[in-house]
């Protein structure tokens, strides 16, 4: 039974071992990922922070690193807290090693002063001549033999014990290291973090400064927003129905196929009950063709690896509700700031162009992806309805921002009729 209670301690504590090893590096492989991230959003950054009009982008780069900095400090929160958990147990298990040492020790020195006491050939040789019999004097040969290799193990068990007592010292050692590394890391962050958020008070300021030129941006935006939501539910209504009418056609085709094809006397008592039920269940959904629906399934396998669809853009306006200077709106899609108007926006997939409309002063580029579909607001398209683009491919180019600080690129993803956040999709 101890053994039995030894040998599950050995397991859980190799189990826990393993796990703290695992999240180790989990959280290691986070950190480098939001450095990455933390570099990026500075890079971007540097491009806006030059001009002396305050714009939205700028505070919601702002924001977003922020954001970022607060994932970073709280990755070194984890890190502080394992680090002060292993040098608690290494604590531990050096006091208990020590205490270990010192029985080994004092039972040592017992068994030395006995032996010194008795060490005499005399009493050996006495010991092993009082035997009873022949067998019984064998036994007390071995006997001392293992009297003799217990104390020598004895030795050997001390020097080990002090050994890993060293060795877990070093490791105390290095982990104490690696803690103080952690809370100077810990404490530039938090320094940083400060910087940011004067940065960011400092832009909005500037911002409220500007409240009636925000407030004209602000609107203009939401009539393109409304105009654009009304133009996207148009597109997909039509793509829908003429994707059901189709299928309609398809559907009566192969019954009048059906109906003219010869049938033998199994198939006219079973057909009958065989057909509607087909019918009825394709025309539950929206209809796709088999090209469409591995055109679909393509495109949500590729989530989180969808190209940007202009370079060197950041989100300056991220999906959802959002609040610009006091102001509160809500983005059906991300708003993608670039250096410059009138760079090259791509196609993030293959897929059809459903719609090329004119909005406001600019133009929107619609294309589907089985039932999914990409939209995107433009200065000028360079494609056609019903063309067929590649996943890169040059749709058009990129129109002035609203507050005219470079270009600006509306990118709309909705599954059916749903408007969905693109940025997750996006690599």
């Amino acid at each position: 039974m101890k053994k039995l209670l030894i040998l599950f301690v050995g397991l859980f504590a190799l189990h826990a071992a393993f796990a703290q090893s695992a999240e180790k590096e989990r959280m290691q492989r986070e950190r480098q990922q939001l450095q990455a991230e933390l570099k990026e959003i500075q890079a971007n950054y540097n491009k806006v922070k030059g001009q002396q009009k305050a714009t939205i982008g700028q505070l919601t780069i702002l924001q977003n690193k922020m954001q970022v900095q607060n994932r970073y400090i709280s990755n070194i929160n984890s890190e502080i807290k394992l680090l002060n958990d292993d040098i608690y147990v290494s604590n531990q298990e050096i006091t208990r090693l020590q205490r270990q040492l010192d029985t080994l020790k004092a039972e040592y020195a017992r068994s030395v002063v006995y032996s010194y006491k008795n060490n005499n050939s005399y009493d050996y040789i006495n010991f092993i001549f009082s035997a009873s019999n022949f067998n019984d004097a064998v036994r007390r040969v071995s006997y001392l033999k293992s009297y003799r290799a217990y104390n020598e193990k004895k030795v050997q068990t001390i020097k080990e014990t002090k050994a890993l007592i060293e060795q877990r010292k070093g490791q105390l050692q290095g982990k104490t290291k690696q803690k103080a590394s952690a809370l100077e890391n810990q404490k530039d962050q938090l320094n940083e973090l400060e910087d940011q958020k004067k940065e960011k008070d400092r832009v909005a300021s500037k911002l409220k400064s500007q409240a009636n030129d925000l407030s004209k941006q602000m609107a203009v935006k939401k009539k393109r927003d409304a105009q654009l939501r009304n133009q996207i539910a148009a597109i997909i209504r039509r793509d829908m129905e003429r994707a059901r009418e189709e299928e309609r056609k398809r559907l009566a085709a192969a019954k009048a196929a059906e109906a003219n094809r010869p049938k033998n006397n199994a198939e006219s008592n079973t057909g009958s009950v065989t057909t509607t039920p087909k019918v009825r269940a394709r025309t539950e959904a929206i209809p796709m063709t088999e090209g469409e629906t591995k055109l679909a399934a393509s495109f949500v396998s590729n989530r989180g690896h969808l190209p940007w669809p202009v370079d060197g853009g950041f989100v300056s306006i991220p999906y959802g509700p959002y609040e610009i200077g006091g102001l509160k709106m809500v983005n059906d899609c991300i708003t993608i700031s670039t250096p410059s108007a009138g760079v090259s926006v791509k196609a993030v997939f293959d897929g059809t162009v459903t719609a090329v409309s004119n909005v406001g002063e600019g133009m929107f580029v619609m294309i589907k992806h089985g039932n999914y579909y990409s939209g995107y607001t433009l200065s000028s398209a360079s494609v056609s309805r019903g063309e067929t683009v590649r996943t890169g491919q040059v749709i058009g180019r990129a129109a002035t921002a609203d507050d005219g600080s470079g270009g600006q690129v509306d990118f709309y993803l909705m599954q059916g009729e749903k408007h969905v956040n693109p940025r997750p999709w996006l690599r």
